[in-house]
């Protein structure tokens, strides 16, 4: 299934009823675009902070939104598509009309405070995302109204996910892996990378739209770095003219959206045969990948992923070479909850969805990573199922 049906709005809902009587709240209210999606299934087109958003779900009622005009088409074809989770939608202006007159961008805590009182809410205890600005101006014409700021315990509800954004993130797992095939047709020594990704990302754009048509599909990121500048694990900031040359190691980047859900995909490739420099810190960094899926495990801690691909590069002899965590959460975003993954020691939640991707960087030599997203179970899932030993990640 490319999208997300009303089983998962119902499965996300009830966490947020349930959250509401342990919170003793009547209603939350979002206002970043993350939440905004999870709760409506609706991708916003403006930044909040400049078009604010809002999304009420009342202990108790039907859930409303507020939307800048600029999205009232945007939502109509979701509406008109079935996908969109919520049915009342009230629109403001950013400019002014002589006919058929409506709240202004200046006037949107009016309106949300109107809103509040019609839904019975004018004297209620609300939890929100993130507090401040135009939400603080609307309750502050609530004095009755309690704003209660409930992130830590919202971002826990992003943490497990339905098995139907599981089984979409494995369609679009199994799309990187499609793509990390035609990068290894196209490897060759004077190829600019910047034309690589961008020849990549065409073909990517043809594929998604025959495995997924009229889906929302974007790439999130979709670039290679090769060569001593790979030792920065995102580039020296001088990829314009940038070549891949024989005997350079390189890192590849996939990182596909799809429908609000995210999969990451990387490998480390060799363009012509790699030197036993070059072949050790491969092993090392791919036995690091391994081991830590191998500890993906629920009811083992989430910071074991960690230390167990730490343990692999420590006893390699290769912990300087260490520069970032070895991943992180992922789901409506590529970077998701929990962010803390090296210090956060709870126990894994089947179906948490984590990258795996420990790397190592040597200046003047390049980088080394394999990246996979896994599903925690009993047994992890690894979804990114592309070759990453040596002999296949070798262009000759």
């Amino acid at each position: 299934m490319a999208f997300l049906s009303t089983e998962v709005r119902q499965y996300r809902h009830q966490m947020l009823l349930d959250l509401m009587d342990r919170e003793r709240l009547d209603a939350f209210a979002f206002v970043t675009t993350e939440f905004f999606q999870f709760t409506t299934n609706f991708q916003t087109d403006i930044s909040p902070w400049e078009r604010p958003i809002v999304c009420v779900i009342p202990r108790n009622g039907e859930p409303f939104v507020i939307l800048n005009e600029l999205s009232t088409n945007n939502w109509r074809y979701a509406d008109e598509g079935g996908r969109l989770w919520v049915s009342d939608a009230s629109f403001y202006a950013e400019h002014p009309r002589l006919n058929n007159r409506m709240y202004l961008v200046r006037e949107w805590p009016e309106m949300l405070a109107e809103k509040l009182r019609a839904a019975g809410l004018g004297k209620a205890r609300i939890g929100t995302d993130a507090g401040g600005g135009p939400l603080q101006k609307a309750i502050a014409l609530l004095p009755e109204v309690l704003l209660l700021t409930k992130t830590q315990e919202l971002r826990a509800r992003r943490l497990v996910k339905h098995p139907e954004e599981i089984a979409l993130m494995r369609e679009i797992a199994g799309l990187t892996d499609w793509l990390q095939e035609r990068y290894r047709e196209n490897i060759r020594p004077g190829r600019l990378l910047m034309e690589l990704d961008m020849m990549m990302g065409v073909e990517f754009a043809q594929e998604a739209a025959r495995r997924f048509p009229a889906q929302d599909v974007q790439l999130v990121d979709l670039w290679s770095i090769s060569g001593p500048p790979s030792a920065a694990p995102h580039g020296d900031g001088k990829r314009s003219g940038a070549t891949l040359e024989k005997g350079h190691v390189m890192i590849n980047l996939i990182i596909p959206r799809i429908n609000g859900v995210v999969v990451e995909n990387e490998r480390t490739w060799f363009c012509g045969k790699p030197d036993s420099q070059q072949e050790r810190f491969f092993e090392v960094a791919l036995a690091a990948n391994e081991a830590g899926i191998e500890a993906a495990v629920a009811g083992r801690p989430v910071s074991g992923i960690d230390s167990a691909a730490q343990a692999v590069i420590e006893k390699a002899g290769f912990g300087d070479y260490i520069m970032h965590r070895t991943g992180h959460g992922m789901g409506l975003m590529c970077h998701e909850y929990p962010e803390d993954m090296s210090f956060n020691h709870r126990p894994l939640l089947e179906n948490e969805v984590y990258s795996v991707e420990p790397g190592l960087y040597v200046y003047g030599l390049g980088g080394f990573r394999q990246d996979d997203t896994v599903v925690i179970g009993a047994t992890p899932e690894v979804l990114t199922r592309s070759p990453k030993d040596l002999k296949s990640q070798t262009v000759l």
